[in-house]
C-alpha cells in the first residue's frame, strides 16, 4: 500500500535519483521533474500528495514555481535550499510552502518532514461544531471546505489545520508551540516564523481588513487566538 505520492522537482539529476530510492523504498510513489516548467505539467496531468521543490534551479526557479503552483492546487510543499537564513525562510514560506529543508540534508531528516507535513491535526472531538459562520464567511470542517462570500477558497491543508485548530478552541490564547505540534507535529515548536507567515495568509483569506483582523488576533508575546462571537 502506497504511503502517498510525492513529486520530486530538482535540475540534478543524483539528487532525485538518490531521493527516489529513499522514497520509493519507504513506500511512496514517486514522480520526478527537472525543471518548474514540467512540475506544473506534472500536477495538472496527475495527482500528488506532496511536492519536494528545489528552490535554486535554473529558469523558472522554486520560487516562482511554488507561487504558480500555489494559484491551482492546495498539494503539500516541501522546499529544498542551499540557504538557511530566517529571510530565506519567511519567503519559502510566503511563496507557499508548508516547510522548509536545507541541504545537504539526511534521509531520516527528509522522511521526518514529510511525515510531519502529510500529516493531518486530529480531528476533533465529537460533539465540535460541524461548520462555522462568521461575516461573509462559512466553514465546513467535514468536507475541509471555505467559502468566502459564497466561492469556495483555496486553503492548503496545513492552513486548514491550523485555522481549525483554533476555531476549536475559541477565544483563548493559545501559545505558539501548542499550534506548531498541534498541526506540524511534536517534533516543532520553535518554528514561530511558520506561524507568522501562515497566520498572515489565513487572514488575507477570510478577514475583510487582513491589517485589521477581527477574528484572527494576534496575542503579543504568546500565540494567537481565533475571537469567535457568542451566538
Amino acid at each position: 500500500m502506497s504511503l502517498g505520492r510525492i513529486l520530486i522537482v530538482d535540475d540534478d539529476p543524483q539528487i532525485r535519483r538518490v531521493m527516489k530510492m529513499t522514497l520509493t523504498g519507504e513506500g511512496y510513489e514517486v514522480g520526478e521533474a527537472r525543471s518548474g516548467e514540467e512540475a506544473e505539467l506534472e500536477l495538472r496531468r496527475s495527482q500528488y500528495d506532496l511536492m519536494l521543490l528545489d528552490m535554486n534551479m535554473p529558469g523558472v526557479g522554486g520560487f516562482e514555481t511554488c507561487k504558480s503552483v500555489r494559484a491551482f492546487s492546495d498539494i503539500s510543499i516541501i522546499v529544498l535550499t542551499v540557504r538557511n537564513s530566517e529571510r530565506d525562510k519567511v519567503s519559502a514560506l510566503d511563496a507557499g510552502a508548508d516547510d522548509f529543508i536545507t541541504k545537504p540534508f539526511s534521509s531520516p531528516e527528509l522522511l521526518a518532514r514529510i511525515r510531519a507535513v502529510l500529516r493531518r491535526a486530529p480531528a476533533p472531538p465529537e460533539g465540535g461544531p460541524r461548520q462555522v459562520v462568521l461575516d461573509g464567511v462559512e466553514i465546513d470542517f467535514q468536507a475541509r471546505k471555505v467559502l468566502v462570500r459564497g466561492e469556495q477558497l483555496h486553503l492548503t491543508p496545513k492552513e486548514f489545520d491550523l485555522l481549525r485548530y483554533l476555531i476549536m478552541n475559541p477565544n483563548r490564547a493559545i501559545p505558539h508551540r501548542e499550534l506548531l505540534q498541534a498541526v506540524w507535529g511534536p517534533d516543532y515548536g520553535d518554528q514561530v516564523e511558520y506561524l507568522r507567515v501562515f497566520i498572515k495568509q489565513i487572514r488575507r483569506k477570510i478577514e475583510a481588513k487582513p491589517d485589521k483582523p477581527v477574528y484572527l488576533l494576534t496575542e503579543p508575546w504568546v500565540g494567537y487566538r481565533f475571537a469567535l462571537p457568542e451566538a
